[in-house]
């Protein structure tokens, strides 16, 4: 049974089945166990040039970006002669012994923790990626997603260029390789003049740090500085770690070359509309981190307020879907007066990757991972907060544990709109088929979810808790409104290069 996509509101379950337990809906089925998060974080970059122990200070900012990406990792580093790499699959504390940092010499170092949008999770795929050509070596980091990847692959490979990977980073690559100019920077203009989509990228040559930011800005990217020299990175919260100063955010189609003279920056490309990615703020980016002059925490605590102005509820007492949920709840519980309790733990010492039991558990998956606390939730009326709602499934048995321990009515409220269509610009989201707010109505997940009501944010209510300095957002994955034309038929579907990427 399919509906119309959701529109942000109220659904009452009990209004639905008055005298009873909302019941689920016959036409949605309770899908895999999700360990994890339903939609992913895309990848962290970061690098550094100008200070002694380059690549430790790179791994202690992949430790900040770790949120980014866990699938794999990696540093590459410069000793002002050749270019020294490691990477590996797994997270940043699993790849990196002082041993392996200690062969990463030199004052310039980059390295990036990533999750795979596009091209299949394993080795050959990790980043940075390294190459030489005839103008000398260079490695390459990217946050993003590029939309005409698969289109420039085959004229690439029609024009006789071989590809090591699956990558849509590794087109940008072949890009320089073929440029005819002479200055690094110019041959990487000149490339990313003909790819089209989403892109933070760090770069490192022998003696250079260069980072760009796509011309939209969709993906974050920072400036800022250390004593004796200078960092790019995906989020502020790595600058605080290693005691850096931000500077600022590297504008969108803003070019920044950092070599032992200094910094020089440049706007290459065409001006277009700013379209910040919105989901930043949702979900994304640490709450320690700052975009758009704005704490991503105070955003998040905004949301919280709003959502509780615009879906209020009669409940006593509010909790999150930690971690991402907190703040949000914490903006719910003021502005409505409700107290705020946590009222579901997190295990943070889950690993991707667990030995399951047969069936005798149910709901093994969410239960490593949340467990409630009766005392808390027992006999109340209990509101749970949480930042989207992407299949619904992992949600249902949320709702399944609440109730179980005691809960007298769950109503769930959501500090972002029903996510109705699939990101191609760097975020690994499931097909749209697989969106729950796509394929049905606020009522029918409501049943679904078996919550007592069910209330989500409205686009208005999102776009008023953002900074604004002008700039715009992308909220494709809310509205559908792709900036940057798709090179696809149906977005129904993901991105060809999508397709060989391992989802939950």
């Amino acid at each position: 049974m399919t509906g119309s996509p959701v529109r942000p509101g109220f659904a009452n379950g009990r209004e639905k089945n008055a005298g009873g337990r909302p019941g689920a809906d016959p036409g949605l089925q309770d899908g895999a166990t999700a360990m994890f998060p339903e939609i992913h974080e895309e990848c962290g970059v970061f690098g550094v040039l100008g200070h002694p122990e380059a690549a430790n200070l790179v791994y202690l900012g992949l430790y900040a970006l770790q949120h980014r990406g866990q699938e794999s990792a990696g540093i590459a580093s410069s000793d002002g002669e050749r270019i020294i790499f490691h990477k590996q699959m797994g997270v940043v504390a699993d790849i990196f012994s002082e041993d392996i940092l200690a062969k990463l010499p030199g004052n310039l170092a980059i390295g990036h923790v990533r999750y795979s949008t596009a091209g299949t999770s394993e080795l050959k795929n990790a980043q940075p990626f390294v190459v030489d050509f005839e103008s000398g070596s260079i490695a390459i980091a990217h946050n993003g997603n590029l939309v005409n990847a698969q289109r420039l692959k085959n004229e690439l490979e029609v024009q006789g260029s071989i590809f090591q990977s699956t990558m849509d980073t590794e087109v940008i690559i072949h890009l320089i390789a073929r440029s005819r100019l002479d200055r690094i920077e110019d041959r990487i203009v000149d490339a990313l003049s003909r790819v089209r989509g989403a892109y933070s990228l760090v770069f490192l040559t022998r003696d250079k740090l260069i980072g760009v930011r796509d011309p939209h800005g969709i993906r974050p990217l920072v400036f800022g500085k250390i004593k004796g020299g200078h960092v790019l990175c995906s989020e502020t919260c790595a600058l605080d770690l290693i005691e850096g100063e931000v500077l600022r955010e590297v504008e969108p189609g803003e070019m920044i070359v950092v070599d032992e003279q200094g910094a020089r920056f440049s706007r290459p490309f065409s001006h277009v509309p700013p379209r910040f990615c919105i989901f930043e703020h949702v979900y994304f980016a640490r709450p320690d981190s700052i975009f758009g002059g704005s704490s991503v925490y105070q955003v998040r605590k905004r949301l919280g307020r709003q959502l509780a102005e615009e879906c209020p509820a009669d409940a006593d007492i509010v909790i999150p879907v930690p971690d991402s949920g907190v703040p949000a709840a914490l903006g719910f519980s003021e502005a409505s007066g409700i107290p705020f309790e946590m009222g579901l733990i997190r295990n943070h010492y889950v690993g991707r990757t667990f030995i399951e039991p047969q069936q005798s558990i149910r709901h093994f998956g969410v239960k490593i991972k949340l467990n409630v606390v009766r005392d808390v939730v027992g006999g109340k009326r209990v509101v749970v907060v949480d930042d989207s709602i992407v299949r619904g499934t992992t949600g249902r048995k949320i709702m399944k544990m609440i109730r179980d321990a005691g809960a007298k009515e769950v109503h769930v409220r959501v500090s972002s709109p029903p996510t109705t269509s699939p990101c191609f610009y760097g975020i690994d989201t499931p097909l749209r088929r697989d969106l729950i707010g796509a394929t049905h109505t606020l009522e029918e997940i409501n049943r679904y979810l078996t919550s007592d009501s069910l209330g989500y944010m409205s686009i208005e209510g999102l776009h008023s808790c953002v900074p604004n300095e002008g700039k715009g957002y992308c909220d494709a994955c809310f509205t559908g409104d792709y900036m940057v034309p798709l090179e696809v038929e149906d977005t129904e579907e993901q991105l060809p290069l999508f397709r060989g990427s391992v989802r939950i």
